[in-house]
């Protein structure tokens, strides 16, 4: 059976600023998740000039490779216009350096928006490859591949399957524990009880479509990519990639 993409909801200006304003800043280990990102960025290549951030959201990983490489010239893509928006705020003082690009990169002609810029020395993903079916996320890693130069490295932040219920648990746990504590820090006065009913009934639950590390690492692989692995993986959290050969 074929799984239907779900995420038409981020089109939506009320969930993408709820979900900026209220959720993004909670994220647990968000620090680490970047800072393992460009540990393997600059690894791979060390001079990079170009990346591409597909499901940009708000620009926070392209922000956080600009201050590396504040040089860079950099392509933003997302199919939401209140994301897009939000990133051309945060990203306003490299305006010259980057475009953006309203575009679903769910259906496969979306390579044609990034072609003119393209081969990139990185492409990232942040929380965003999850919303497509997983036949999908494969054409996706695909596509990615022959838009990497040679040498170019694909970070994926990403929300992955949990191994059972129980981990689940665990994992709604953990976030509604790092939701408090970010409502405590703006000033946000919800009880414990409001902030996990929140969390388990947020309206966009409904758009993830999560897989299995393991499959997602076997994709890489069977598609050519080296050096992959899991970088980083905290429950339901992971990040992951791989290196297009020389």
């Amino acid at each position: 059976m074929t799984t239907r993409q779900t995420d038409q909801v981020w089109q939506s200006v009320e969930v993408a600023h709820g979900y900026l304003e209220g959720m993004r800043g909670a994220i647990p280990l968000a620090a680490e998740q970047l800072d393992v990102m460009m540990r393997i960025i600059r690894a791979a290549r060390p001079e990079l000039t170009t990346f591409l951030d597909i499901g940009c959201g708000d620009g926070i990983l392209g922000h956080t490779i600009l201050a590396h490489y504040p040089d860079a010239t950099g392509v933003l893509l997302d199919f939401s216009e209140p994301m897009i928006e939000a990133a051309r705020r945060k990203l306003a003082p490299n305006r010259n350096q980057l475009q953006f690009i309203t575009q679903d990169y769910g259906e496969p002609e979306w390579t044609a928006s990034v072609q003119t810029y393209a081969p990139f020395d990185a492409i990232v993903s942040g929380f965003s490859i999850h919303h497509q079916p997983d036949d999908r996320k494969q054409s996706i890693y695909q596509e990615i591949f022959s838009l990497l130069k040679p040498g170019g490295v694909f970070i994926n932040i990403e929300h992955v399957e949990p191994e059972s219920h129980w981990i689940e648990e665990r994992f709604n746990e953990l976030f509604v524990d790092t939701l408090i504590a970010h409502n405590q820090r703006q000033g946000v006065d919800l009880t414990p009880e409001e902030v996990d009913r929140r969390f388990r009934e947020r309206e966009h639950k409904d758009a993830n479509i999560l897989a299995p590390l393991d499959s997602q690492l076997d994709w890489l692989r069977e598609i050519g990519y080296q050096h992959v692995a899991c970088y980083l993986k905290m429950f339901e959290l992971a990040v992951f990639g791989g290196i297009r050969p020389e």
